[in-house]
Formats: C-alpha cells, sequence, structure tokens
C-alpha cells in the first residue's frame, strides 16, 4: 500500500505543487481535509493507527510581522508555528511527528490576490539569495519532512526563505 499525504489547500500554489510532487514520488494524494484533531485520532498508534506526519505551512511572516502590508496574515502563521510546536509535543509518544515549513518570498499568485502582482521582484533584493522561490522548492522541503529521513524531527519549522 502506497503512502497517503492529505493536502489542505492543493488547488493552487504551493499545495498543488506539493500535490503533483507527492504523486510523482508514489504517494496517493487526497485533497480534502477535515482537521488535525481527525488526522491525529487516525494516526495515533494509539488508537491502532500506524503513526504518520503533519506538515503545516507557515510563512516567514510569522517571524517578520510583515508591518504595512500583511500584518494580519503573519499574525494567523505565527498561529500555525504554535499550533506546531505543541501538537508535536502532544502526539509524538503516538508516533505522529508534526513540522512546518516557512516559505518566504515565492512566486505564487497570492501576491497578485492581495493587489500586488510583482511583490517578490519588488522586495527580492532583501532576501540574501537575491531571487524569489518556486513553489516546488517549498514542496521538496514539504516531501522531505514526510519522508522517514525526517523520522526523528518533530516540533521543527525549516525556513524555506532563501536566508531572509
Amino acid at each position: 500500500m502506497s503512502e497517503v499525504l492529505v493536502v489542505t489547500g492543493g488547488s493552487r500554489g504551493i499545495g498543488a505543487a506539493v500535490a503533483r510532487l507527492a504523486a510523482q514520488r508514489g504517494y496517493a494524494v487526497c485533497i480534502s481535509y477535515l482537521s488535525q484533531r481527525e488526522a491525529v485520532r487516525r494516526m495515533s498508534t494509539r488508537h491502532g493507527g500506524s503513526g504518520g506526519a503533519i506538515v503545516n505551512l507557515s510563512s516567514r511572516a510569522s517571524r517578520l510581522g510583515s508591518p504595512n502590508e500583511y500584518v494580519d496574515y503573519a499574525a494567523s502563521k505565527a498561529a500555525i508555528d504554535t499550533l506546531t510546536i505543541g501538537l508535536a509535543k502532544e502526539v509524538a509518544a503516538e508516533g505522529i511527528r508534526v513540522n512546518a515549513v516557512s516559505p518566504g518570498l515565492i512566486y505564487t499568485e497570492i501576491h497578485a490576490r492581495g493587489g500586488d502582482p510583482d511583490r517578490v521582484d519588488r522586495v527580492k533584493s532583501a532576501v540574501p539569495m537575491q531571487r524569489g522561490g518556486t513553489a516546488e522548492e517549498v514542496a521538496r522541503a514539504v516531501l522531505w519532512l514526510l519522508s522517514d529521513e525526517a523520522s526523528y524531527t518533530t516540533g521543527a519549522t525549516i525556513d524555506v526563505a532563501g536566508g531572509r
């Protein structure tokens, strides 16, 4: 049986890139979701599951604050960071790892939807690597955290942000 991956927001942007890359690597991909509570119950070794991994999508905005741009978005992603740390500690003994990926300036449609389609190009000079990232680069980090190669990683947030 192949590994199952549940992707929220898999219809576009980073979620779509994760779904595509996971499918290419042999995962059975499901683009639907009820809640982490239900996911934990189903994966928990305490409840008959075989363990698993949850990877949340945060944002560098959660630690940069995004003043004068996306402060509300930054605050919501800071909540994801806290959820990741707390849930990781709660469910580690049940065979479940919980981590997050924190993208920086990524070329996705979120900027256009926010009214600034050229935002990445406008601010990429503030990124040490001097460029924006791609959704596929973020997807690779997500899939690494889901893999057995990250079997001793829980409660972590990996920045995919070009050093910003």
